[in-house]
This record gives C-alpha cells, structure tokens and sequence, in this order.
C-alpha cells in the first residue's frame, strides 16, 4: 500500500481556518485531476482525555501534493473507526478496506 499522511490541527475550536486552506487545496487539485477515485480527504476529530477535541485529517496517497503543502507527516492508514470523508471520492474508501479495527 502507498503512503498515507496525516496533520493534527489541534483543537476543533481554532482549527477551521487551516481546515479551510487544506479543504480549498484539496478540491481545487481534485477538480484538475478529473476527480479520481483513489483521492480523499478524511477527517476525525480525537479526545483522550482532554476537555476538547483534536481534529486529525487524513490524505489519501493520490493526495500527497495536497497532504505536502499542509505540512503532513507519513503515517499508515488510518482505521475507520470514528473516520469521515470531508472530501474527495466515495469511492477512496475502499482504500481503507479491512481497516475496521479500533485505533490503539
């Protein structure tokens, strides 16, 4: 499997602005790639154990210009587990096929 990347925004109080500039940059390089299904952004919002959550978005492999100009690290891909598609093809999905498990 090709290389996930993943940013943690900190908490979901002050994350909208960055939220926003990756969500622009991510629909204007899906529109000029024809949509592709391989292609998502996903987002999910964690709490361990403090007052407010964090939001962590996900980029897909196909999304690595997208996930590079946000300043995401690698990562392997991410369960399904509390994960939603803010972006990007439905189909991307089945890029995380048997990744049902709770994350650790």
């Amino acid at each position: 499997m090709s290389q996930w990347y993943c940013v943690n925004l900190g908490d979901a109080l002050t994350a909208g602005i960055e939220l926003d500039r990756i969500e622009r940059a991510f629909a204007a390089a899906f529109g000029r790639r024809g949509e592709p299904g391989d292609m998502g952004l996903f987002v999910r919002h964690v709490s361990e154990g403090q007052l407010h959550c964090d939001v962590v978005v996900y980029f897909t492999p196909a999304s690595a210009d997208v996930a590079g100009r946000a300043l995401a690290d690698p990562c392997p891909p991410p369960s399904r587990h509390g994960l939603g598609l803010l972006q990007g093809s439905a189909e991307a999905w089945r890029l995380l096929a048997g990744r049902d498990e709770p994350p650790c």
